[in-house]
């Protein structure tokens, strides 16, 4: 399964490890969150607009 990811982040420390980019996902109250993806198939490092 591809995912959205947003991979040009300075890198930070988040619970004792490096993270260099974060997963999209949304969420509506009290939801469970879901990850942003696509209806067709594109490749692996596409650049969103």
């Amino acid at each position: 399964r591809k995912v959205v990811i947003v991979a040009n982040l300075q890198p930070r420390k988040l619970r004792g490890l490096t993270s260099n980019g974060m997963i999209v996902a949304a969420s509506i109250e009290g939801g469970k969150p879901v990850l942003a993806a696509f209806l067709e198939d594109i490749p692996v490092g596409a650049r969103l607009r």
